[in-house]
């Protein structure tokens, strides 16, 4: 069984060998008796395919109308038989136009369903469970999201219109009746999994030929020689019966017009009183000869697409929807009609019209059923339960926690929010790699780790007015998401060029928005090897996209992150005074923070520079001890001077009186526990932390001793207060709903607030290889912001400081020249005030990459 989308394919493998694959101890079978039966006759069909395939399988079905008592199972039942057709309409129009009503009536019926169901679930303990009734359906997906129900869980729509009440995203899987059936159900669910099922029914509903048309007709007493039409009203005999017999009658004086009554009897006494011959208007009651009936037929008429049009089909019969019935049966008919395998005739004049054409042109009545034949004759329904066992658990969406939708909100053309990676190959060990054979080596590892980084199964879903969520994708084509590349060559295509390509095209939305190119130079920079990669910020941070790297591209499996567990009860209680008032203090500064802008910022354009350097790690934390600093602050102070020096930002800076440069620093190292092994984390780690300082960067003229020790001061006095209340706020923010959050992300995530980004990474030690070849450093690629023309992020991997710049073309066009003045100032503070080894390893490492 492979997926993709959402959709599966089932295997066609012998029923006999699937079941060998699999054989469940406990079927539960959720279904109700009420309306007109396709929902009970689903259950019969999946008994009966299951019975076959598993001899020792214990079966049993459950009513869940009866489930759920005297009281409230009864009045469904009779709301259910007793529909008035306005307020069916109505309901259905409803329930498909108003996300809110939906969610709000499933949450209702799942809950009602679902305490009905909990004790059958928990006394039957069942390794499969399969649903034929929406609200059925319903309790199941309420029973999957409380964790009561582990095992896997099917429904079968039994509905050309998949019901929005009848499809939930908890549930493994949905098979519905068509193609056309398929895409209705993933846009009003497109996190739901489905496939295109046979028709669900008995067995004794199969294709027949002529020949077998004419012994049924024999059997049955039917005239061999003319045209035959059987119109169904259900088991209720409901529907415009009467009207479709009487046009039915009209089409041509030699039509058998068989009417299949159900529990009816005043239609069939009525159709009696007719007076009509046998051989021309057979009226029956609920006949236990049905297969042979439509078997015999030349053409069905019913009211929508229910249980007689899926028997119809699965024998491979015409079938015309004659007045089907709002809401609902509307939607069904139309949908059976875009399949193909069915007509709609909307009054007894065009009935009549269609049934002669039907006589008259017999092409056009063999077409329809050929249509049909071939529908049912592609899809095997034993083969597709006996699937069911092997189910994978399935998870619907999941709303982007409020720190990732904030990069879905804050996402522009011009600026797309995606963050990424350079991490640099071993010359001498990548050189016996072919960049494809690199490339494929990545795609299997993908293949094996998928779901040790559910990350990289994660789709974006967005919708105007609603929080965006995220999908999970069954299944990852590996060839779109790795590519390979080698430049320098025929391509005429340099480096730098090929690495602003990469990282200025967007990430793809209608997948899992991430990718990794494989990039071999062999031009100037000959024997040059690199895996790029970037992914949709809303997927994660700089933190994030290092510690995917270390997961899949290591030859042996890195642990992922891990977030900091919290301090014991006393150490909060001892700190919670003084992170009150620092909290305070944060969000005074947070909510006027905007209030220092000078004007209104530049517009950013598409196009990036990018220039990624390369400095001494060892050395740059041991300059950090000899000045009496943190790392963090001697990298902030030292990129203030770089500003101070080259200046280059087009525009007035926000916060830029006195010489300061309003800068977001996120607080991403306070977010894990390093340990010997590196970085650990469980598959629900967040993607992205929302607190971060704005800190007005210095980049006046002073001493860079005095640089240093104002950044951090400076850090010091904001970090605890300022950045929890950035997390409060925009947590506040991702809770909000409509329209608001995105516009509000907008505001607050741009230019207006602050004119540059800077990140200092946590370091990572521990070697990593990728097919044989170790990686030597890794250079982060942060995103801009609207109205931000700079970013520069700092990354320890190994012996190795890597220092990416992104910058925007129209704010800040000389992003080499930036990088060669960050150098220059490191190589002039190396050399005041390290000593000679220290200075030494800097003239070794520091330089371009």
């Amino acid at each position: 069984m492979t997926s993709g989308r959402g959709r599966l394919t089932v295997s066609t493998t012998s029923p006999s060998g699937l079941a060998e694959q699999a054989a469940p101890s406990r079927l539960l079978v959720v279904s109700a008796a009420v309306g007109p039966g396709r929902h009970a006759g689903s259950a019969a069909a999946v008994e009966e395919r299951a019975a076959r395939l598993w001899p020792d399988c214990e079966i049993r079905r459950v009513d869940v109308l009866d489930a759920m008592g005297r009281v409230t199972g009864p009045a469904l039942r009779r709301l259910e038989g007793r529909r008035l057709p306005w307020l069916s309409d109505l309901g259905y129009r409803e329930l498909c136009r108003r996300v809110w009503f939906a969610d709000a009536t499933r949450r209702v019926t799942g809950a009602l369903a679902g305490r009905a169901l909990r004790p059958v679930v928990d006394g039957f303990h069942p390794d499969l469970v399969v649903s034929t009734y929406p609200l059925g359906t319903s309790g199941l997906d309420w029973l999957r999201r409380r964790g009561r129900l582990e095992v896997p869980v099917a429904a079968i729509v039994a509905d050309f219109a998949p019901h929005p009440l009848a499809v939930y995203a908890e549930i493994d899987l949905h098979y519905v009746a068509s193609e056309p059936s398929l895409f209705a159900l993933w846009r009003s669910r497109p996190d739901a999994r489905a496939a295109v099922g046979a028709p669900p029914v008995i067995s004794a509903f199969h294709p027949v030929d002529g020949a077998e048309r004419a012994a049924a007709r024999a059997a049955l007493g039917l005239p061999v020689g003319r045209p035959v039409a059987l119109v169904s009203g259900g088991a209720l005999g409901a529907g415009s019966v009467r009207r479709a017999v009487d046009a039915a009658l009209d089409a041509d004086p030699a039509f058998c017009v068989v009417v299949a009554c159900g529990q009816n009897e005043v239609l069939r006494h009525g159709l009696i009183a007719l007076g009509e011959p046998a051989d021309r208007l057979l009226p029956l009651g609920r006949p236990d000869r049905l297969p042979e009936l439509t078997s015999a037929a030349d053409v069905v008429i019913t009211g929508a697409g229910g249980a007689t049009a899926l028997e119809a089909v699965a024998t491979g019969r015409a079938v015309l929807l004659f007045e089907p019935a709002a809401g609902h049966g509307r939607a069904n008919a139309a949908l059976m009609e875009r399949a193909g395998l069915g007509r709609v005739c909307a009054d007894a004049g065009e009935l009549t019209a269609t049934l002669r054409e039907l006589v008259g042109t017999p092409g056009s009545r063999l077409a329809a059923e050929r249509r049909a034949a071939e529908h049912a004759g592609a899809l095997d329904f034993t083969a597709e339960v006996a699937a069911l066992p092997t189910l994978t658990r399935h998870r619907g969406s999941r709303p982007l926690a409020a720190a990732d939708a904030l990069y879905v909100a804050a996402a522009t053309a011009e600026v797309p929010q995606q963050v990424g990676a350079v991490a640099l190959l071993n010359p001498a060990e990548a050189a016996a790699l072919d960049p494809e054979r690199i490339a494929v080596g990545l795609r299997a590892r993908l293949a094996a780790r998928a779901d040790q980084l559910p990350l990289l199964r994660r789709r974006l879903w967005t919708r105007p007015g609603r929080r965006p969520r995220w999908l999970v994708a069954d299944e990852l084509d590996a060839s779109r998401q790795i590519t390979s590349r080698v430049v320098g060559a025929g391509d005429g295509t340099s480096w730098a060029e090929a690495v602003r390509e990469f990282f200025d095209a967007p990430v793809p939305v209608d997948r899992p928005p991430w990718q990794l190119e494989v990039l071999r130079d062999v031009g100037d920079g000959a024997g040059r090897t690199a895996v790029l990669a970037k992914l949709h910020h809303a997927l994660g941070d700089g933190l994030v996209v290092t510690a995917t790297l270390a997961g899949l591209l290591s030859d042996r499996p890195a642990p992922g992150l891990r977030a900091v567990p919290e301090a014991g009860g006393g150490a909060r209680a001892r700190a919670g005074a003084r992170l009150a008032r620092r909290l305070s203090r944060g969000l005074v500064r947070l909510v006027t923070a905007g209030r220092t802008a000078l004007e209104a910022p530049r517009a950013s354009s598409s196009r990036r520079r990018y220039a990624l350097i390369r400095l001494p790690a060892a050395g740059v934390r041991a300059l950090a001890r000899q000045l009496g600093t943190s790392t963090t602050a001697l990298l902030l102070g030292l990129l203030g001077e770089a500003l101070h020096r080259h200046g280059g930002l087009v525009g007035n800076p926000v916060g830029g009186a006195n010489g300061r440069l309003r800068t977001l620093v996120p607080s991403t190292a306070n977010r894990v526990r390093r340990g010997p092994a590196g970085w650990a984390a469980g598959p629900e780690a967040p993607g992205n932390d929302p607190a971060a300082v704005l800190l007005d960067l210095p980049v006046g003229e002073m001493a860079v001793r005095e640089r240093i020790a104002e950044v951090a001061e400076a850090l010091d006095g904001l970090r605890a207060g300022h950045s929890v209340a950035a997390r409060l706020a925009v947590l506040t923010m991702g809770r909000l709903q409509g329209a608001l959050p995105a516009r509000l992300g907008s505001l607050v995530y741009g230019g207006r607030f602050f004119g540059l980004i800077a990140s200092v990474l946590p370091s990572w030690r521990r070697e990593l290889r990728v097919l044989g070849a170790q990686i030597t450093s890794v250079y982060p690629v942060l995103p801009l912001a609207d109205g931000v023309g700079l970013a520069v992020g700092y990354l320890s991997w190994g012996e190795v400081l890597g220092v990416g710049v992104t910058a925007d073309s129209a704010l800040f066009p000389d992003a080499a020249g930036f990088a060669d003045t960050l150098l220059g100032v490191f190589g002039e503070v190396f050399g005041e005030v390290a000593d000679q080894r220290l200075a030494g390893q800097f003239g070794a490492v520091a330089g371009h990459v």
